[in-house]
């Protein structure tokens, strides 16, 4: 049975930039429900019995035609939810002396650079979605994808990412998803991209 992950940090800790009843929401209802659908969606095949859930999406052909629908999407909505809240954290800065920090300056230029690409790319993801920046054969790659779909299913390995389904950010934010974009960059946990980095590329 897969579970809900514990937050590392309380649902005030990210303000005033997210607000807590949209994390105490979000995690324990948006999260537990994707969860809990998960488990039903798996339940009677036992061929799921010690996977994890990445290695059941790093190949999605292998899920049975009758429930791949439902454990993509159930599945996915763990899995991006598991590292969106790990890749958050109060008071920590970008080091461009990182790994990571590093490897973005040198595939992006500049940081600046790197926010708006991936801005944009977050900004400009139609309807229910995800914005990431993964690793692909050792390359940095800022990425979408719609709905609870995860780069895994397709090879890349995510080190970051930002949640623009609007259950993310209406309470606080309305529709000026920009806004949510923005504040978000207060509160990227770039000590967990550098481990997810690190780990990535080794």
């Amino acid at each position: 049975m897969f579970e809900l992950p514990k937050l590392k940090y309380s649902f005030d800790a990210l303000e005033p930039f997210i607000d807590s009843l949209t994390m105490e929401i979000h995690h324990d209802k948006h999260h537990q429900a994707y969860v809990d659908k998960l488990n039903v969606a798996v339940a009677n095949d036992p061929s799921f019995a010690g996977k994890t859930i990445e290695e059941i999406l790093t190949d999605t052909s292998a899920i049975r035609k009758d429930i791949r629908t439902a454990v993509i999407n159930n599945g996915g909505g763990h899995l991006n939810h598991s590292l969106f809240w790990e890749i958050m954290a109060p008071n920590s800065s970008f080091d461009p002396e990182s790994a990571v920090g590093k490897k973005i300056l040198e595939t992006f230029t500049d940081f600046d650079s790197f926010k708006e690409k991936f801005s944009d790319t977050a900004i400009g993801r139609f309807g229910s979605g995800w914005a990431w920046v993964v690793v692909d054969h050792d390359k940095l790659e800022i990425m979408d994808t719609q709905n609870q779909d995860t780069p895994i299913s397709v090879g890349k390995t995510p080190l970051l990412c930002l949640d623009v389904w609007e259950h993310a950010y209406y309470l606080k934010y309305q529709n000026k998803r920009a806004d949510y974009i923005k504040a978000w960059w207060n509160v990227v946990n770039w000590k967990k991209v550098e481990d997810n980095f690190k780990a990535a590329v080794k």
